[in-house]
């Protein structure tokens, strides 16, 4: 303590110039002398569920979400995966009339475009750069199942020609687990002992789960938190849905379902406070300065 306490006093209590004088970290020395680092303030992280984006829908949703993240400007933003929906490699209803006229050129184009309404607003700001983190979502997972079944298609498809590394995203790949601030992200979570996914409300999901955890996948909004005995509390989310057209396959009583983003503030280690921001909301807020 001799050598810290000179190295003080040389530099009349600055910690950090006494650290460089002494030769090591800062945080070692205020360890040393019984000082904590100041609490690391909590995050915030913008959720895009899935948008599904395809031929032929409105995508003026993905302009005022970017609008929103620009002017919020949360240091991280997630992607819940299923951006691309990719309708042309669908095998629910090949063979079916709703099946003519899809073709894998225009699922691309229209993904890709999506995208870049987004980003167009992120990027006006060239001091705001967001960690912006994207989950592959079974819909683009489309793409390496058919090259899996047709491998003479490797080389032609590829999840490559999505934009997504264009644009600075960082790419999670399909069912990958990626933690950030305590929350588990992936696009949905599965019993790992079936590979099928988790199902129940969000209460049960959280339970098998075992952590804070944030997924897509599954439309609507669905929220979950539970106390565990040591004190610390586990909060689960499930927000599948953020477009604005309508689901042939879901039928007339499906489609009621909420739409749109969620903003998580005081994030810290897997516990946040969720503001969810409506389609209705988004709309009235953004559409009338497009």
């Amino acid at each position: 303590m001799t050598d810290i306490q000179s190295a003080l006093d040389r530099t009349k209590g600055n910690v950090s110039a006494a650290a460089k004088l002494l030769g090591i970290p800062r945080t070692t020395l205020r360890c040393k002398i019984g000082m904590n680092e100041p609490e690391k303030l909590p995050a915030r992280h913008l959720v895009i569920p899935d948008t599904q984006v395809k031929a032929g829908v409105p995508l003026e949703h993905l302009t005022w979400a970017g609008k929103y993240a620009a002017e919020k400007q949360p240091p991280v933003i997630v992607f819940l995966g299923d951006h691309a929906d990719m309708p042309s490699l669908s095998t629910y209803d090949k063979g079916k009339k709703s099946f003519e006229g899809r073709r894998y050129k225009s699922d691309i184009a229209a993904a890709n475009k999506g995208m870049d309404l987004f980003m167009a607003e992120v990027r006006k700001d060239p001091t705001y750069t967001p960690r912006i983190v994207l989950l592959l979502g079974n819909h683009e997972n489309r793409i390496n199942r058919a090259v899996e079944c047709q491998p003479e298609l490797e080389g032609l498809l590829s999840t490559d020609d999505l934009n997504y590394a264009d644009h600075g995203i960082e790419i999670i790949p399909f069912l990958d687990v990626i933690k950030i601030d305590g929350i588990a992200y992936s696009h949905y979570f599965y019993n790992p002992n079936s590979g099928k996914p988790f199902g129940g409300t969000c209460h049960v999901k959280l339970k098998n789960v075992g952590m804070s955890f944030i997924m897509g996948h599954q439309q609507g909004l669905d929220m979950a938190m539970r106390e565990l005995p040591d004190g610390s509390i586990q909060m689960g989310m499930v927000a599948g849905s953020f477009y604005q057209h309508q689901e042939d396959y879901k039928g007339p009583q499906g489609n009621g379902h909420w739409q749109g983003i969620v903003m998580l503030n005081e994030v810290r280690n897997g516990r946040y406070d969720p503001m969810p921001l409506s389609m209705d909301y988004l709309r009235r807020r953004y559409a009338t300065t497009d």
